[in-house]
This record gives C-alpha cells, sequence and structure tokens, in this order.
C-alpha cells in the first residue's frame, strides 16, 4: 500500500503554525518579479522592491570591509602564508583571523565546533558584553546559534511542555515567536503595546493579560521584549526596563529578551540598554532571575543575513537545566562557524589605533546615518497621506503604520475573503511593485488596520517609493471613498 501524506494528516501544529514575513504576499511577489523576466513591460512596474523583511545586503548594502577581510582569511588560511596579502588586507584583519584561527582546533572552519561554539570565539563574546554593560559575562553563558532564531526554537522547546504552558509576547509581535509557540504547542499570550505613547510597554496591561490567562489555567512561563521593537521600531525607556525585569522576578517570569536591533538605534534622545545590564543594575544575582538574551549578525550596521550568525547569552538557570539546553544544542552538532566568527567581530570590532578603524568607522557610521534619514523620509511621506498615521521609528529597521481605510474597502476584503490590510497591501503590490506585510500578520489591536515596512531600500530609491505609494493610496482611497 503507498504511502499518503496529505494535508489532513500532517502534525497539525505545523498548519497552526503562520509566518507572515514570507507569506502570500512575497510568494505572488516572486511570481511577478518571474513575469517581469519573462514578459518585460506586461506590469505597471519594472521591478519588485521588497520592503517586507529585514535583509539589508538584499537590497544593495555593503558588507563591511573588515568583518569580510577577516572571513576570507580564516576561510582560507593559505593567504597568510603569501607576501602579498599585506597589500591587499589590512594588517588589525590579519592578525585577528590568525588569533580566530588559533582558537579553532586543527585550523579547520569547516570542521564541527563544540556544540556551544568555538570557545575562544565565546571568550570574544563574553568580553564584548562585559564592556557594553559594565558586568561581567561568561563564555560558558553563550550559545552560538545560526542567527537569533534557533535560540528562540529551542528555549520554546524547553519551556512548553503543553497547550496549558502560555508565553507573554508583545502585540504586535515578530512572527517567529507566534510560530514558534505554535509549532511547540503552547499558548500565545499576548500583551498589547500602546500606539497612542509611541508603542510603550504598559506592565498594568502585562499584568492584566498575565492574571487573566492564570485564571484560565494556563502557566505563564516567560515573557518576550523585543527592543528595539520589531514591528514598531521603539527603543524602550530605561525606567520601563527596571519595571520590566521586576516584573518578571516578582511574577517568576524567564525573561527572553530579543535585542538584535541594538545597534540600529536613529533618535538621540534614547538609548540601547541590555537587560542583562538592567537585571544587574538592579542587583539581581544568578539566583533572581533566569535572562535569556539574543543577539544576531543579520541586523544591526552589518546585516550578515547570510551568514546565520548569532548568539544567546543564558543566566539565571541551575545546573541541572543548563545541562538539558546543552543537550538540545548538540542534537543540531553545532552552529556554522562562519557565522560563529562573525558574532565574535561585531561584538569586537575595530578598536580607535587599529588600522582598520577609521575606515570600519566611517562604513558603520554611514549605514546608520542613512537609515536614519531613510526612516525619517518614510515616516514623513506616510503622515501625509489620508487616513495613515505611523509613529516615530526610534531604532530597528521597520515603520509600522496605521491605515484608517473606508468601509467600502473594508466590505471588499471580506468578500474576497482577505483581512482589509492584506487585501490593501495585495493592491499595493499589484499596483506599484512595492511588498509589504500586513499589521494582521503581526497582530494588532481589533479594529485596527496597519502595514510593516522596511526603511531598507536604498536611499537614492527611497523618493520612487514614496512617490509611487502616494499616486497608489490616492488612488485606493479615491476608488473606495464612502
Amino acid at each position: 500500500m503507498a504511502a499518503t501524506v496529505a494535508v489532513d494528516n500532517l502534525n497539525p501544529k505545523v498548519l497552526k503554525c503562520e509566518y507572515a514575513v514570507r507569506g502570500e504576499i512575497v510568494i505572488h511577489a516572486q511570481r511577478l518579479q518571474q513575469q517581469l523576466l519573462t514578459q518585460p513591460g506586461s506590469l505597471p512596474f519594472d521591478e519588485i522592491l521588497y520592503c517586507n523583511i529585514g535583509n539589508p545586503q538584499s537590497l544593495g548594502q555593503q558588507p563591511v570591509t573588515f568583518f569580510r577581510e577577516v572571513l576570507a582569511l580564516c576561510d582560507h588560511p593559505y593567504l597568510l602564508q603569501r607576501e602579498e596579502i599585506k597589500s591587499l588586507f589590512s594588517a588589525d584583519s590579519i592578525s585577528r583571523a590568525k588569533q580566530i584561527l588559533a582558537s579553532i582546533p586543527g585550523k579547520a572552519t569547516g570542521a564541527y565546533s563544540h556544540s556551544q561554539g568555538i570557545k575562544g570565539l565565546r571568550d570574544a563574546i563574553a568580553a564584548g558584553i562585559t564592556s557594553r554593560d559594565g558586568f561581567p559575562a561568561n563564555a560558558d553563558d553563550i550559545f552560538l546559534t545560526d542567527g537569533a532564531s534557533p535560540g528562540v526554537h529551542l528555549m520554546m522547546q524547553l519551556l512548553i511542555r503543553n497547550e496549558n504552558d502560555g508565553i507573554l509576547v508583545p502585540i504586535p509581535q515578530y512572527p517567529l515567536y507566534s510560530a514558534s509557540i505554535a509549532l511547540h504547542g503552547g499558548t500565545l499570550v499576548p500583551y498589547y503595546l500602546n500606539e497612542s505613547t509611541g508603542w510603550g510597554l504598559e506592565i498594568s496591561d502585562v499584568k492584566k493579560q498575565l492574571e487573566d490567562a492564570r485564571s484560565k489555567g494556563i502557566d505563564v512561563r516567560a515573557l518576550v521584549v523585543i527592543n528595539p521593537g520589531n514591528p514598531t521600531g521603539q527603543v524602550l525607556a530605561e525606567e520601563n526596563q527596571y519595571d520590566i525585569a521586576k516584573f518578571c522576578k516578582n511574577e517568576g517570569l524567564v525573561l527572553l529578551a530579543d535585542e538584535v536591533y541594538q545597534e540600529n538605534i536613529y533618535v538621540d534622545n534614547k538609548k540601547f540598554h541590555s537587560f542583562k545590564k538592567i537585571v544587574r543594575s538592579l542587583g539581581y544575582s544568578e539566583e533572581d532571575l533566569p535572562l535569556v538574551s539574543y543577539q544576531s549578525v543579520s541586523k544591526g550596521y552589518y546585516g550578515e543575513c547570510g551568514k546565520r550568525g548569532g548568539y544567546m547569552e543564558i543566566t539565571g538557570f541551575s545546573a541541572p537545566v543548563r545541562e538539558q539546553i546543552y543537550k538540545l544544542a548538540s542534537v543540531n552538532l553545532c552552529s556554522n562557524i562562519t557565522g560563529q566568527i562573525l558574532a565574535s567581530l561585531i561584538m569586537n570590532p575595530p578598536k580607535a589605533g587599529d588600522e582598520s578603524y577609521a575606515s570600519y568607522k566611517a562604513e558603520k557610521d554611514g549605514i546608520i546615518a542613512s537609515l536614519t534619514r531613510r526612516a525619517k523620509a518614510l515616516e514623513d511621506a506616510f503622515n501625509k497621506l489620508e487616513g495613515i498615521t505611523c509613529n516615530e521609528a526610534e531604532g530597528a529597521m521597520y515603520l509600522f503604520p496605521q491605515i484608517g481605510l473606508p468601509k467600502k474597502a473594508i466590505e471588499a476584503a471580506n468578500a474576497a475573503n482577505k483581512a482589509p490590510d492584506a487585501f490593501y497591501a495585495l493592491r499595493l503590490l499589484e499596483s506599484t511593485g512595492i511588498v509589504v506585510v500586513p499589521g494582521s500578520g503581526f497582530g494588532q489591536v481589533p479594529g485596527t488596520w496597519h502595514f510593516r515596512c522596511t526603511i531598507l531600500p536604498q536611499e537614492e530609491k527611497i523618493p520612487a517609493i514614496i512617490s509611487r505609494f502616494k499616486v497608489f493610496h490616492e488612488a485606493f482611497m479615491a476608488e473606495y471613498r464612502d
């Protein structure tokens, strides 16, 4: 008898899992991109502009020279024996590559490493965390991962036993969290960020949601905080962070701190403070609060998404629990070595006095300054359009404007069996080639509609995006005006 695999006999947790950032609209965009290749001129635009995902290099951002020089030398150490490399590579990239290779058993980037990652690289990351926070970090607390996402999955796998286990997640949220909770069979407990206060996190609302979940028999295990925010772009105030840490301690919650946008800050009146620093500043010790902090090479000014590097720093867990975390990490053998090396480099970039420092700083400052200008240009443009309001992007890579859709547009969306913001995003794509993600993919206050738009298209393309968007939006509003 032939094996039958059909949708109705698959794992129901897989069917429940959704990931809007690469969902229906993106699949349609890829079809249209193919059409542009095979039938040029057949669509009302000449290129697809992917504003749906934080993928900087796919939109033309150049990699940071120092990081790539070190990676090249580590992957092909034969070059280090050649005299001519001194004229091709900076002295500090050569010395850093030698230092990294000396920490890799056999100097082999093509070999498996320790399941937590190469010890010398974890030492370098711990030193970078210590320098950032002013509090000591330990290499034994670092688990190197293929980007931040596997670290999130690992903790969900660890904490979720059944559907009665809940995880508090901000709404709007990055859909990795809802997808991971669904895959591992838990319950997402939402807490709503306050759009009217620039997407502020209100402890009173979190407490209310926690108590409501507990009253339904849900054992809430952890609180997720994304700072700077995705999709909302806000940066938490330091006082707010202290309140969050105290709340988690008092309620016995694991604090899962997604801090992958820590280098993406665009306003002068806000700074990034890690939750590790906040927790230690409160005088909390390892016994007081279990904390998992995530960092990634995919974001920041480096944007090395395809290298799949990242780490999680785990503090406040007992030795027996850490053994279980290590066991889960070892099932995947280890994360990729290129990503491990990059993770160590982003936490220890060139310093004043190093040969590469001036060029490195110019590259970094140039990228952040350009992102700041792009965020401001798009925010101003959205706020000038009828029915759209957009909070300031203080950090991260996104804007999350609210659209007041006419009643007729909502009726048309319902008739097409689509969420109103998905209907809008699909029409935007088909008219302009601009790809955004509907707010319904991230969660939003019922009755409100949003979309997430990255600030990543190259700066010279922003005016064209703004003008295309304006023409589309005005036509859409005129077509569906009540």
